[in-house]
């Protein structure tokens, strides 16, 4: 099995005589990952971060205490490494997604087929709990193909692990993010800012917040714990947003007034004809048709506060680090 990246035997079996208060967390480099990691390991917990990238994570590894952070290589398209990934865990946590299709890395493949079977996998090692990161929008009728792959991707963990907690967050926001990060280089680069769907609503969600909501559906928290809760949960900030509106509200935190031009659906459909076609994808036809419509919690939706956890505020959490945005060092780094 290889771990942190090397192949080492006598590594495997020290992960293998954990005890069950291990909680795996796949794609736990990623942006959501890291949050939740944290937090995991601030509450006593000790963390597998599985991964395709074990040595990725090595600043987690040097800002916890000893041996709370186990970095191993699992791939959510491999059953093997899946399964041992999972070996003797008590919880664990699938945040493996793709917005954007490239080469192999398929919707179907990594948003629908993936889940499955890591919640299926995690039914046989008797795992206690499991969550399955989604998103708002994901629905069979959803005008994205990225929407109608996570709908599947509930289905199958469904499926799979009847008792799993499904987490739809809205687009998550925080530092090191790729949604108001990305516009705020925009409006610190260009005299005019395009906006595609000018008028869809968002719902901006702090990464801190989605990552607690999954800590208290894997391990709880005290004596209102939301362990072992089941059913879906969509995850929202407290407030609904308009594209516009974000970009002029990212404009002025970055202390940039460009004027914002709302772009044709027609052009805009031209635009990312061409650019989905070029390297980096900054815009696809998929996404255009995920801002197609709005993204926000839905009436009567278990939510954050269900969970116990009080959502906050873009208007507070955003400005510090969009102020600190800077193209040069950006590209430089």
């Amino acid at each position: 099995m290889w771990i942190g990246g090397v192949n080492t035997p006598l590594k495997k079996k020290r992960i293998f005589c954990m005890d069950r208060s291990v909680v795996t967390v796949f794609g736990g480099n990623g942006f959501i990952g890291r949050a939740l990691v944290r937090q995991l390991v601030s509450d006593g917990h000790r963390v597998r971060v599985a991964s395709r990238s074990p040595r990725k994570a090595a600043p987690l590894v040097a800002s916890a205490p000893p041996e709370t952070i186990m970095p191993v290589y699992a791939s959510v398209t491999d059953g093997v490494s899946v399964r041992a990934a999972l070996s003797g865990a008590s919880a664990a946590i699938n945040l493996v997604s793709i917005l954007t299709e490239k080469g192999d890395a398929t919707f179907q493949q990594l948003n629908a087929e993936a889940p499955g079977m890591v919640a299926r996998l995690a039914r046989e090692e008797n795992v206690g709990q499991f969550v399955q990161v989604s998103a708002i929008g994901a629905a069979q009728d959803a005008p994205s193909v990225y929407g109608r792959s996570k709908a599947e991707g509930e289905r199958r963990v469904h499926d799979a692990f009847p008792d799993a907690t499904i987490l739809r967050p809205s687009v998550v926001f925080g530092p090191g993010d790729s949604f108001l990060t990305l516009f705020g280089l925009m409006a610190r680069a260009l005299p005019l800012l395009p906006v595609y769907y000018p008028g869809t609503f968002l719902q901006p969600v702090y990464v801190e917040d989605v990552a607690r909501a999954a800590r208290l559906c894997l391990v709880g928290e005290g004596e209102s714990s939301a362990r072992g809760r089941s059913g879906i949960y969509e995850l929202g900030g407290p407030d609904r947003l308009t594209m516009a509106e974000i970009m002029a509200f990212v404009a002025k935190a970055v202390g940039r007034t460009p004027r914002l031009l709302s772009v044709p659906n027609g052009l805009a459909q031209i635009q990312a004809h061409v650019l989905e076609n070029l390297p980096g994808k900054l815009l696809t036809r998929d996404q255009l048709a995920m801002l197609s419509q709005d993204n926000i919690v839905k009436a009567g939706a278990s939510t954050l506060e269900t969970l116990g956890v009080v959502p906050q505020s873009v208007y507070d959490r955003a400005p510090e680090y969009l102020s600190q945005i800077r193209v040069l060092r950006t590209l430089l780094n």
